[in-house]
Formats: C-alpha cells, structure tokens, sequence
C-alpha cells in the first residue's frame, strides 16, 4: 500500500513538472522598480523571478553606454545559446521611437539588450547576483533561470517593460 501510494505519488508529480516546463508564455513583463521578471500566459502568471538591472536602472534607456534597461514594449527577437552571460534572449531595443529620439539628441542608442544568465566569472554568485544592479542595460538572472525562460519563451513573444 505504502508502495503504491509512493509511485502514485511520483506519477502524479512527474506529470505536473512535466506541465509546467510545456507552458509557453505570451507575454513578459518586467517591472524595473520591483526587480521582477514575469512570465504570463493569457492573463496568468506562469513564473517570477527576481532580477538584475542596468547599474543606472531609473529612467528609460537612451543612449550607448548610459547603464539603463529600457522601458517600453519590445519583443524576443532571437537567442544565443553560446553568449558571454551563458545564454541570452535578445530584446528589440532599439525601436524606431528609440532611434527618432537618440536621434534628435544626437546620441547612439546603443543595442544588444537581453535577458541573459551569469559569466562564468560570476556564476557561483547564483541568486545572490541580484544584491545590486550590474548590467549595462540588460535583465540578468541565474543561469537555471534562463534555462527555464528560454525553454518557456518562443521568439517573437513581446516583452512590456514597466518602470
């Protein structure tokens, strides 16, 4: 009896595992000023994950080199499975109000914003990366994290990224 309540018990947790890492998601929000990453599906929240920003996190990002993540609405336009952060999701900043707008103050916007995992140099910080803000303009999280992310998030999912 302890036998067979065990293996059900196994069944059953090996299918609900297996349900969660199939979910897709539609949509991922990031909100910059709570430190979180969501990843949504038709209004439901699928996971959260706590997160690293740019080193100058306030304020929406406008040129080259100004260590702030962008804010706005973006979407996953492609991947790197071999990237220097161990993989990344690449964000489409910047758009074309971007562009106008570095453009008029005569600036480079700048580009190569993703959500990615950790170094090597740092990985063995694991979930304490986050104690403070480190990246250039990127979303950081641990490198389980975006195995995870990348398995959910097809390409082409948009991405609202809230101050």
């Amino acid at each position: 009896m302890l036998l067979r309540m065990l293996l059900f018990s196994l069944v059953i947790f090996f299918f609900s595992t297996s349900a969660l890492a199939s979910e897709q998601a539609d949509l991922v929000v990031v909100i910059k000023s709570k430190r979180i990453l969501l990843l949504m599906n038709e209004g439901k929240i699928l996971k959260v994950y706590k997160v690293a920003l740019g080193k100058n996190p306030v304020g929406h990002k406008i040129e080259q080199g100004d260590g702030k993540t962008p804010e706005g609405i973006y979407y996953i336009v492609g991947r790197n499975a071999n990237s220097n952060f161990y993989k990344s999701l690449k964000i489409s900043y910047p758009n074309e109000k971007d562009y106008e707008k570095a453009l008029k103050l005569g600036v480079n916007p700048g580009g190569g914003i993703m959500i990615h995992g950790l170094s090597k140099k740092v990985e063995y910080l694991g979930k304490y990366h986050i104690i403070e803000d480190w990246t250039e303009g990127c979303i950081a999280v641990t490198n389980e994290e975006i195995d995870e992310i990348w398995s959910m998030v097809p390409d082409g999912t948009p991405i609202y990224i809230q101050p």
